[in-house]
């Protein structure tokens, strides 16, 4: 039976950006919140915001079948819903076709309103993406909703890269419309000195690191002459950092995030990688071959890459064509870069980053990123 209003919840992402990519969708009875129809599928390789189009193309056409007069289109998105409105312009050339389809299926309503929420109101079409996500990575295709949750369900099915959507690495972008991102290691500690394993712990600037943080900031300001935002981990190694950078760009308050923080060693706290080898080889062993492994009583690289990209979502959002500097440590610059540049796992253990190194890079509103240069150290040679 036809319903008169419903509500879209849709969502979509890829694993790199790009990367292995699908969406999820969802479509609600505005009255009741009843969930009449999931969609969800893995498209291969494909960009974060490829994805978000797709979830809404398919959350549009399942309202469609529904007989739906009325819409309302919620997503986490900001691109896609300010696009949608149209309040910014297309311009990347992968992501037109996929907007001239959702505008085709928008006239087939009466009306339609795009809304924003945050993620954390967008939970069911996030998970859905997120399987679709898991089986585009491993080739499989993820288990279909459950009947209790929903009245209808595409099947989920793993494609191939569309060339037509996946924009292509060498192609042009303007700069200006960039969120910059120039990310920065916190100086010396004495435990960087003695290679011990360093993460919640509190363990402050060494003198040495002091003079590393000054030399970093004076670098900074010649490659930014404008940032908007200084945004740190609370941990004192790199809110002192970040100090020294915010007073030489003008003295924006310096802001603390708490997915910027180290991972969690947990009981390997202070100890070497040697200390570490003799008291716990195969937990080592383990945590080296998966990302998925937590040092005992620790965390995850999963983890930290999770809420390391949820503070990149948000300075993309809350900054777009800004320059802000995040100072933060080791492990969430890996991941960070390691994400940009749509590398392996075994990246994290490749890549050195020097205290107080500088790496910057750029996220487009189209969901494209340039890696600008990584564990730049050439204001160090005289500290």
């Amino acid at each position: 039976m036809a319903v008169r209003a419903v509500v879209i919840e849709a969502d979509g992402g890829s694993r790199g950006n790009p990367g292995p990519a699908g969406y999820g969708a969802v479509v609600r009875d505005s009255e009741t919140g009843e969930v009449l129809a999931e969609r969800s599928e893995s498209i291969g390789t494909a960009t974060n915001n490829v994805a978000e189009y797709r979830g809404l193309i398919a959350g549009l056409e399942a309202a469609a079948e529904l007989g739906a007069a009325e819409v309302e289109a919620r997503m986490d998105s900001k691109l896609v819903v300010e696009q949608m409105c149209g309040r910014w312009q297309i311009k990347h050339p992968g992501l037109r076709p996929l907007a001239a389809q959702a505008a085709g299926l928008v006239s087939r309503f009466t009306a339609v309103r795009f809304t924003w929420v945050p993620r954390e109101r967008n939970r069911h079409a996030d998970a859905l993406a997120n399987a679709a996500m898991d089986a585009a990575a491993s080739g499989a295709a993820p288990a279909g909703p459950g009947k209790a949750a929903a009245r209808e369900a595409t099947v989920v099915r793993a494609t191939g890269t569309d060339p037509a959507t996946t924009p292509a690495s060498w192609e042009p972008r303007p700069t200006e419309e960039a969120t910059r991102l120039i990310l920065v290691r916190h100086g010396e500690t004495e435990r960087t000195v003695q290679k011990r394993y360093s993460g919640r712990g509190d363990v402050p600037l060494t003198e040495r690191g002091r003079a590393q943080a000054r030399a970093t900031a004076a670098r900074v300001a010649a490659l930014a002459p404008s940032v908007a935002a200084v945004v740190s981990s609370p941990l004192s190694r790199c809110t002192a950092t970040a100090e020294a950078v915010a007073a030489q760009v003008g003295n924006p308050p310096v802001r603390t995030d708490d997915d910027l923080i180290e991972c969690d060693f947990g009981v390997w706290e202070g100890h070497t990688f040697a200390e570490v080898r003799e008291g716990w080889a195969a937990e080592l062993d383990a945590w080296l071959a998966s990302t998925r492994v937590a040092p005992p009583k620790g965390e995850s690289f999963v983890t930290v890459a999770e809420r390391t990209g949820r503070a990149v979502d948000r300075l993309r959002s809350a900054y777009p064509g800004e320059t802000v500097v995040v100072v933060s440590h080791v492990s969430p610059i890996k991941l960070v870069l390691r994400d940009a540049l749509a590398a392996g796992d075994a990246f994290l253990h490749r890549l050195y980053l020097d205290t107080a190194g500088i790496s910057v890079l750029d996220l487009y509103p189209d969901g494209g990123v340039a890696v600008r240069s990584v564990n730049d150290t050439s204001h160090l040679t005289d500290v």
